[in-house]
């Protein structure tokens, strides 16, 4: 989401008035054709609409597609754009290049003259930010600006936001009717998280279309999926002429426990190509993920990911965990389902990190059943039953301390629960910093223990695993890294893999 930085004084704004025309009632809502047989191409190719038909990743093929985040607070630094990240992730995984990201203030001229530029070297335009109640949001003349148009005001819409703010017990502000207008040759895209709904327009002389987004990360992210996507792929199925066209296919191949340099040594030459398939690696907080990009004519784009991704696989071994928008935590709590196998926390310096990722999937209340966050060392005592004498002889941050941690958590779960497989209990412990470290525990040693109990079994039997890790980086790092390295030692159980030895462990 935003992330929300000390208040800076707002710059003076530029606006262009703007005129409204309001929609007599009973008019039939204006027909937009938005996805014609052919895209019109700036370049002046005839196929620039050709598509990759019945594969799931190259939706536009050779399509190029520009990002533009409204909004002073975004120019001025004091909110994080992550909208402009997610979206090149998403366009990227469909098949569409992203050429161009652009940040702008409030400002409707600019928008309107960033727009007008971008429809001309570009098939796809999408626009967050800027379509709020205030005066300060100004998309939606801007786009009327761009298309030559008088705004409208749409009357489902507006149902919509008066339906909204009723059932919100919150009465209905006049200016807030301003989300309900439109261009005549625009439609609404529906907002099932807020009022402003989006838009979505092709500019006439280039054919570029143009979707305009809310700015919380919240309403725009299920707009894209829900409006945005579809009109993508009904775009895709259009071109009905048998062509093969040229197409771009991605795919992300996620792996956890392996250091990015290590796993690019493992690919060897498949990461010199300078030719289609690219492959390349990101990393991030312990996940390392190899893309893959495939560009040519259908039929050869398909065969060479297919055949790279094979090669990426059986180089990478046990460390992949999935693929695209697979997530880590997914991926456990599909394996505890499909095991029948219930899942406990007990978490010291995450704070609560491991369940909050596992939380995060919809559904994980289906194999995990809780846990505990035992700062300090009297919980620890009183909720997991750690002893005074193994927090005296060896300290809160120790093999010993974690294994009994996630023993406590085992015998608890059980007093409470006796799920229909086996039982695994993660424990985390360990120095986040600044401060607390030692010679013979620096900052960022953390030790994670994994517990797992048959059903019916005694206690005792228990099986137990203990790894230590000395993790680099701040606070956040480390706690965010002993996260998901908990979660890749129980992936490893789940998945009756080896134990090889993970990124961080000593």
């Amino acid at each position: 989401m935003h992330q929300h930085l000390p208040d800076r004084p707002a710059p003076r704004r530029r606006r262009r008035s703007h005129r409204i025309q309001q929609r007599p009632a009973g008019r039939a809502k204006a027909s937009f054709p938005l996805w014609r047989r052919h895209v019109a191409d700036p370049t002046g190719r005839p196929d620039g609409g050709a598509q990759c038909r019945g594969y799931p990743h190259g939706i536009v093929p050779h399509a190029r597609a520009a990002i533009i985040s409204t909004g002073d607070e975004l120019l001025l630094g004091q909110t994080l754009n992550t909208n402009s990240r997610w979206l090149a992730d998403r366009l990227t995984s469909l098949g569409i290049s992203v050429t161009e990201h652009l940040t702008l203030g409030d400002d409707q001229e600019a928008l309107a003259s960033a727009l007008q530029r971008l429809c001309r070297s570009s098939q796809l335009v999408i626009i967050t930010g800027g379509l709020g109640p205030t005066e300060d949001d100004l998309t939606r003349p801007a786009l009327a600006n761009v298309l030559d148009e008088e705004l409208i005001e749409d009357p489902v819409a507006l149902a919509h936001i008066e339906a909204w703010m009723k059932s919100a017990g919150r009465p209905m502000l006049p200016a807030q009717r301003t989300q309900a207008l439109r261009p005549p040759s625009a439609h609404m895209l529906p907002n099932s998280a807020g009022t402003a709904p989006g838009l979505a327009a092709r500019h006439k002389a280039t054919g570029c279309h143009i979707f305009c987004l809310p700015g919380p990360p919240n309403e725009m992210q299920p707009m894209f999926e829900t409006s945005v996507v579809p009109k993508l792929r009904a775009l895709a199925d259009s071109g009905k002429d048998g062509v093969s066209g040229h197409v771009i296919l991605t795919r992300a191949i996620h792996t956890v426990g392996i250091a990015e340099a290590d796993l690019a040594a493992r690919l060897g030459p498949l990461m010199h190509r300078r030719t289609s398939p690219l492959v390349g690696t990101t990393a991030s907080r312990g996940i390392v993920s190899c893309r893959i990009r495939a560009e040519g004519p259908a039929d050869i784009a398909r065969r060479q990911l297919a055949e790279t991704e094979a090669q990426v696989r059986a180089a990478a071994g046990d460390f992949v965990f999935g693929q695209d928008q697979d997530s880590l935590a997914g991926v456990v709590l599909e394996l505890l389902k499909q095991r029948n196998d219930r899942l406990v926390v007990a978490e010291s310096c995450t704070g609560g990190g491991l369940a909050a990722l596992l939380t995060e999937v919809p559904g994980a209340s289906a194999v995990f059943l809780g846990g505990w966050i035992t700062y300090a060392n009297e919980m620890k005592m009183h909720e997991l039953a750690v002893t005074r004498e193994i927090l005296d002889r060896h300290g809160a941050v120790s093999t010993q301390c974690a294994q009994a941690m996630a023993q406590g958590a085992l015998r608890a779960a059980r007093d409470v629960a006796r799920p229909p497989g086996q039982l695994h209990a993660l424990a985390v412990t360990g120095i986040a910093g600044p401060d607390g470290g030692s010679d013979a525990k620096p900052v960022g040693t953390v030790f994670i223990a994994r517990a797992t109990a048959d059903p019916g079994a005694p206690m005792e039997s228990a099986e137990i695993e203990v790894r230590r890790f000395l993790f680099r980086g701040g606070r956040e790092a480390v706690r965010e890294r002993s996260a998901r390295m908990a979660l890749a030692m129980l992936r490893l159980k789940l998945a009756g893999l080896r134990t090889e030895r993970l990124l961080w462990e000593i």
